[in-house]
């Protein structure tokens, strides 16, 4: 039995393609490994978001040729995709795969393992149109469903479009079909994913509302989680039907980057800071218990110390949950290259300490603002020093004493319990 082992950097989009992916092998007898352990294949799935992202690439690829030279390598993704030449320099690896030929993955893999011939089948990235859905099923609770690919932002800092192409999506019709596949496995919340899935449905009469209205409707998932969804593509229309949803969850996670429009501007962001407040306010109004996470990234070219202190002022304000805080790092093929300015490193990691110091405050005060309030918990399946955890429909987690008849279930709990030092409930 040949065994296989997957190495997923990135964004959950990419855990839902690994998944996918990894179902074929599994349904065809491949043994699934760990990736430290020996394996006849290895397959990287790449990110290349920031070039941080890119050194996680390329040293699990000597990872994999130190622990058995012998293997097939595959390296697919988005890393793949923009730089398939370097790749190709790497000793060791025998498959590269762009975003939009990992489908063939299985194919590839079985041919290398007779034949060893090299594969390199990484289409010119205008060439991107084909949209394959794929949903992951190793959590027997939770499943992440892939319903849109690519995006048309072509923010300044942001090679995503050049690594995953233009915004596709499939049908509203398909993606009913595959939740229904994940109900039937016992999957009691799925999360939506996509590169920019509030653009679901671009340049067809569907769109993301249209989307979670069928899942609402159609389904019997007890809920639906969104990944993450732009501020100008969150539309009112869409905040008051996830009001009124019981399957869709209040936990948004929006993307700001700053809250300082000069900045927003320079990256070429679709929205401004108002807009973005307002649509944080919209939900808190209609939702006052909602989860809400947001992306910040500190240290970009035009962002002075006064912008940053102004976003972190207006951040401070805002009824946010939690801040996920990123650390600026230069690609020197991206846009943000032209940009005059660069703020030092050692004062991009000072502003990055600042907003994660910000962001656990922000997540206490959630947690507190919680206590005496019913919420329904769903349960995991670990089992860790007798405990098992689970997470309420606003993300809240909580925890109890294991019990195996608990996994995968939902059950209603009053919050009062809470341990401040490791911002978890105990019911």
């Amino acid at each position: 039995m040949p065994s296989i082992a997957f190495h997923t950097l990135g964004c959950k989009l990419n855990f839902a393609e690994s998944s996918h992916l990894l179902r074929t092998f599994k349904q065809h007898n491949f043994e699934d490994k760990s990736f430290n352990e020996l394996a006849d294949v290895y397959v990287i799935n790449t990110c290349t978001v920031t070039a941080v992202a890119e050194k996680k690439c390329r040293a699990a690829i000597r990872q994999a040729n130190r622990l058995n030279s012998q293997a097939v390598i595959a390296v697919i993704g988005c890393f793949s995709q923009v730089n398939a030449k370097e790749i190709e320099k790497m000793e060791g690896v025998d498959i590269i795969l762009g975003n939009d030929d990992k489908n063939k993955l299985f194919e590839k893999v079985n041919q290398c393992l007779e034949d060893r011939k090299f594969v390199n089948e990484v289409v010119d990235i205008k060439n991107l149109r084909y949209f394959s859905p794929s949903f992951s099923s190793d959590d027997r609770t939770r499943g992440f469903l892939k319903v849109q690919d690519g995006c048309d932002y072509f923010c300044s800092y942001c090679e995503i479009p050049y690594a995953r192409g233009r915004s596709r999506s499939c049908s509203i019709k398909e993606a009913v079909r595959y939740a229904q596949l994940l109900e039937n496995e016992g999957k009691r919340e799925i999360i939506l994913t996509g590169i920019n899935i509030g653009d679901f449905g671009k340049g067809t009469s569907e769109n993301f509302l249209g989307l979670i209205q069928a899942l609402d409707s159609q389904t019997a998932v007890a809920r639906y989680r969104i990944s993450s969804i732009e501020p100008d593509l969150l539309t009112t229309d869409i905040i008051t039907f996830c009001a009124s949803s019981q399957k869709i969850v209040p936990h948004f996670h929006i993307p700001l980057q700053s809250a300082s429009n000069t900045v927003l501007e320079s990256m070429k962001r679709n929205y401004t800071c108002e807009e973005f407040s307002h649509k944080v306010q919209q939900i808190k109004t209609l939702m006052p218990d909602a989860f809400i996470a947001c992306d910040v990234m500190c240290g970009f070219n035009t962002e002075t110390e006064a912008e940053f202190e102004k976003s972190y002022d207006i951040l401070s304000n805002l009824p946010i949950s939690f801040l996920h805080v990123f650390t600026y790092s230069e690609r020197p093929d991206a846009s943000t290259a032209r940009i005059g300015g660069k703020v030092p490193m050692a004062e991009r990691r000072k502003r990055t300490e600042i907003l994660q110091s910000l962001s656990e405050k922000k997540k206490k005060e959630f947690y507190l603002s919680q206590v005496g309030k019913q919420v329904s918990v769903l349960w995991e399946e670990t089992n860790k020093d007798g405990k098992m955890c689970g997470f309420s429909e606003n993300y809240v987690r909580c925890q109890t004493d294991y019990n195996e008849g608990l996994r995968n279930k939902i059950t209603k709990h009053s919050l009062y319990n809470f341990n401040t030092l490791e911002n978890i409930f105990e019911v």
